[in-house]
């Protein structure tokens, strides 16, 4: 499509054409995005939505893609990504943090240990960042996001406006909630507990040493490929059971060492990946009679 020649000159410091998605995605895959645009902040990120909605721009927001595979076709319309301002960690009370929603989750953990705050040492084992974090309400080791909520900010893409949500108006479930989609989360209030900073390095090391026991790291992955269905029946379980270790598509793998994560072994396209994942999918159902469902997101033209 043709874009209006004002839009371009008023955003050409934050916005470009066909950019290569494989640059922010963990899969390292995927092809162009039309345009992409990087929001200076929360005024001038409303700005652009009203453009764009102005000239029927399709919008597509862009966390940390740290489980996000982009299809070899790319995307269509804008892919939107928060810039630097979007991440920051605050101290707004002893025990209170205000984070932006691009922060990483792992640097939220490093802040709050240095500041004796407790209960958030988990996030030093989720990829991506807070605002990702809340929408799948990611967590391990019996720790959530949803348990260290107080509230989060974000744009309502339909009424371009800037909105406070509470955690009590939240439904959370397993990876997931029921926020609307047309909400893009910029910030986020979190909730610690005071501690001893020595405590807490030592959980935390604890989870990443657990973490890297269990899961491959330092590879072209995005993390889990299935839910969970439920303790008993976990994705890898019922992968294995299935007999899919093993299973290869080009140079798309699934790990040896934890088989709910599939890799771009060097020089795999994402459509060996979404066909890996459909491939698994087939005989788990087959052998199972259970249907995984993706925790990855798959993006763009097929």
């Amino acid at each position: 499509m043709t874009l209006d020649v004002n839009l371009i000159k008023k955003y050409k410091d934050n916005f470009s054409y066909n950019v290569n998605l494989s640059n922010y995605s963990w899969f390292n895959l995927g092809g162009n995005a039309e345009y992409f645009y990087k929001a200076k902040d929360e005024k001038q990120l409303i700005e652009f939505l009203q453009e764009a909605k102005k000239q029927n721009l399709k919008t597509t927001i862009l966390g940390a893609g740290s489980n996000t595979l982009f299809r070899d076709n790319g995307v269509k319309g804008v892919v939107i990504k928060l810039g630097n301002e979007f991440s920051y960690t605050k101290l707004v009370n002893k025990n209170i943090l205000d984070v932006g929603a691009a922060t990483l989750d792992r640097k939220v953990a490093n802040y709050a240990k240095e500041n004796n705050l407790g209960n958030l040492e988990f996030l030093s084992c989720i990829p991506g960042s807070i605002g990702g974090a809340i929408i799948m309400n990611s967590g391990c080791y019996e720790n959530d996001i949803s348990k260290i909520l107080i509230s989060l900010r974000a744009i309502d893409k339909k009424r371009l406006s800037v909105i406070e949500i509470k955690k009590e108006d939240i439904n959370f479930f397993y990876r997931g909630t029921n926020l609307p989609d047309d909400l893009i989360i910029t910030s986020a209030k979190l909730k610690g507990t005071i501690s001893v900073k020595e405590k807490i390095e030592k959980k935390q090391t604890d989870f990443i040493k657990k973490k890297k026991t269990s899961q491959p790291n330092q590879i072209k992955t995005c993390g889990s490929t299935f839910k969970n269905i439920s303790e008993d029946k976990k994705a890898w379980m019922l992968i294995k059971e299935a007999g899919c270790e093993g299973y290869k598509v080009g140079d798309a793998i699934i790990s040896q060492k934890h088989c709910n994560f599939f890799v771009n072994n060097g020089n795999a396209k994402s459509s060996d990946i979404e066909n890996l994942i459909n491939k698994v999918k087939k005989k788990v159902q087959e052998k199972t009679g259970i249907n995984l469902e993706l925790e990855i997101k798959i993006v763009g033209e097929k």
